[in-house]
Formats: structure tokens, C-alpha cells, sequence
């Protein structure tokens, strides 16, 4: 069996993927995510193509996972704040919306390569600006300045789609690929 390397220091994806019972080393790509894309399905496909094509080159005989995630709304990508003011900005225009969530999956070994995504639809209670203070202190290295996984936050309030899909790595589109690579998932 190959060595399993995750091109990601994400504790979401890292905590994920051991309790779906996987192996493996982390190994962050560190990549400058520029892509020539602009629908947001293919930038997340190209930046996680990018990111585990740039691990490849060091891990020649491993499979290698990345991902990419990015949160969308009304056709405008949001991206990960820069700093708390602009999480409040962020958090402001999330607040009571709908938006959507696309996390793009590349599984790439020496033989073979998937590179899909999946979305969801999430929708977002309305929150008062003490909330959104709060939530803009804690989630600075997030999409869209919030954690679904996290339970204090209570800021989504419903996801039309895979969960997993917005905490940034689908479970059961990658359950199905990785079964290509002689590789099964258990969700616990």
C-alpha cells in the first residue's frame, strides 16, 4: 500500500480523515493560490490540482489528497478575512443569507488522478453584532469567517448538501473516488 500524504495543515481536514479511519502524513503544499478560472467549481478543482501536484513532486511514490474551499454569495466569492475588521465585513454580508460552499478534491498518485468538488446551499440565521463580534474574533483562517463544525457559533441553520462539503472535505464524493485507489472510508 502507498503512503497516504494530505497536501494540507487544515485541522478540519486533518481531524476529518482520521476519524474516517485514514493513514497519513501531512505535508502542506504552501502553494500562492492564483488560478485562471472564475466559476467557482473549476478554481476549486485548480487549486486543489495545483496543490497536490506541487506535493507530487516531493512524494513521487505516495497518493497525495488536497482540497480547496471557497464560500460564495450571490456570485461573488468570499474568501478568508484578512483581519477581524474584515471578518465583521464578511460575517455582516453572511448574515441571515443563503450562500454556497464548493470544495474541490484532488487524489492523485504516480498511476492515476480525480479531481472533482461538490457544493452546498447554506443557510445562515440572522445574528445580532455582538454574535457577529464574537464570531469575527475566533475564525480569521476561514472561508467566509465561520465554522460550521463549530457548535458555540450557532450561526448556520441549515445545509442543503453533504456537511462535510462545507467543512472542507467531502466525505461521500471521496469515499467513492478514493475506492479508485484501493483506499475505503468509514464515517464513525
Amino acid at each position: 500500500m502507498k503512503k497516504i500524504v494530505l497536501a494540507s495543515a487544515s485541522e478540519r481536514r486533518i481531524t476529518l480523515l482520521k476519524k474516517w479511519g485514514l493513514k497519513f502524513e501531512i505535508c502542506p503544499s504552501n502553494l500562492k493560490e492564483k488560478t485562471k478560472f472564475k466559476k467557482p467549481s473549476a478554481i476549486v478543482k485548480d487549486l486543489s490540482l495545483q496543490k497536490a501536484k506541487a506535493i507530487q513532486k516531493q512524494k513521487k511514490d505516495s497518493i497525495i489528497i488536497s482540497a480547496d474551499t471557497i464560500v460564495v454569495l450571490n456570485g461573488k466569492i468570499i474568501g478568508k478575512p484578512k483581519n477581524k475588521k474584515h471578518a465583521i465585513q464578511i460575517l455582516n454580508k453572511l448574515n441571515g443569507s443563503r450562500h454556497k460552499v464548493y470544495t474541490g478534491v484532488t487524489i492523485i498518485s504516480p498511476e492515476k488522478q480525480e479531481n472533482f468538488y461538490d457544493v452546498a446551499t447554506v443557510k445562515m440565521r440572522k445574528i445580532k453584532p455582538e454574535q457577529v463580534k464574537f464570531l469575527s474574533e475566533k475564525n480569521l483562517d476561514k472561508a467566509g469567517a465561520y465554522a460550521v463544525q463549530d457548535k458555540q457559533d450557532n450561526f448556520v441553520e441549515k445545509i442543503y448538501g453533504d456537511y462535510y462539503t462545507v467543512v472542507g472535505m467531502p466525505y461521500y464524493k471521496l469515499k467513492e473516488k478514493l475506492k479508485i485507489f484501493n483506499i475505503n472510508l468509514k464515517l464513525n
